[in-house]
């Protein structure tokens, strides 16, 4: 059993969360795109755990029980506009419900690209996001997973982001510094909560363009990062929900992405709701939110046989 790679800078924390636990995935000489400033994390007193100004990207590691894992993984990118994670609600909360699935689940918690410590805005969360799949593959064996089988959900800005990992697959977002970097940063499967996807105005959200690229970005920086145009026959099967009705990220996102995705036939279920907004979560917190978890049980079952 390959032994889980723990740099002698890391501390492993035990939560009282039943098999939590929280690891780093870059020593603190080695984050990438990084300069030593003062910045500290925020956490503004709201109704869900957000954390502003991240500095340290990290992972928040839950597993089911040994008997009832079934081999898959799940890297999850909280939303929060590029300004910080919705860390419970789009995050741990997910989390718990795949282990209920017998799927590990493994929280983000990236850099934001406007902190202070960050050279290059686009570039922290996608060098974060690489880093943590590829830490993922490295540990499969510790973590009892597939590494075959890693997949990564993201809700609307995160959306962005893991659909930014699903599709940039031959971009290196920053050169290798160890063993954990050989290992691939393809997912096998993607899934899309009411996601951001284009860069391009008049579709994209406004708040997250601005915080990932600035508030008046290159033609090319916008072009690169809107994923719809990344989409090939490689970019893993994919399963995205969205409504109607939601104001701040326009379902447009998902229909481009559906749409590119359908050109090269990449397996892929969509599901568009007539209600819910934006930023439901896990769909249960009002009566016109849509219950998502239900499809993608069944999805995730569909799929597993084929990764």
């Amino acid at each position: 059993m390959k032994p889980l790679v723990l740099f002698c800078f890391m501390t492993l924390m035990h939560f009282t969360v039943a098999s939590s636990q929280l690891v780093n995935i870059w020593e603190p000489n080695q984050i990438p795109n990084y300069q030593d400033k003062k910045g500290e994390e925020r956490v503004p007193e709201r109704d869900i755990l957000f954390i502003e100004n991240v500095q340290k990207p990290s992972l928040e590691i839950f597993v089911p029980s040994k008997k009832n894992a079934i081999g898959m993984a799940v890297l999850i990118c909280p939303g929060g506009g590029y300004a910080g994670v919705a860390y419970d609600w789009e995050g741990s909360d997910y989390a718990k419900w795949f282990n209920s699935q017998g799927i590990a689940a493994f929280v983000l918690k990236y850099r934001m690209p406007q902190a202070e410590s960050v050279i290059t805005s686009y570039l922290a969360p996608i060098q974060d996001a690489q880093r943590a799949i590829r830490f993922l593959r490295y540990n499969a064996d510790s973590f009892n997973i597939d590494k075959n089988k890693i997949g990564v959900i993201g809700s609307s800005a995160g959306g962005h982001l893991a659909s930014t990992l699903a599709t940039h697959l031959n971009e290196a977002y920053y050169e290798p510094i160890d063993v954990i970097d050989q290992e691939s940063v393809h997912p096998n499967f993607m899934m899309l909560i009411y996601p951001v996807i284009s860069m391009k105005e008049g579709v994209t959200h406004k708040g997250s363009r601005n915080s990932l690229l600035g508030k008046n970005p290159s033609d090319a920086l916008v072009l690169q990062f809107s994923n719809e145009l990344r989409v090939t026959p490689a970019t893993p099967v994919t399963f995205i929900v969205h409504s109607g009705n939601d104001k701040a990220v326009p379902v447009e996102n998902s229909i481009r992405m559906y749409q590119a995705l359908l050109k090269n036939d990449v397996n892929t279920t969509m599901h568009i709701f007539p209600n819910g907004g934006h930023g439901y979560s896990m769909g249960i917190n009002t009566i016109n939110t849509p219950d998502w978890t239900e499809l993608a049980k069944q999805w995730l079952s569909s799929i597993e046989t084929v990764l």
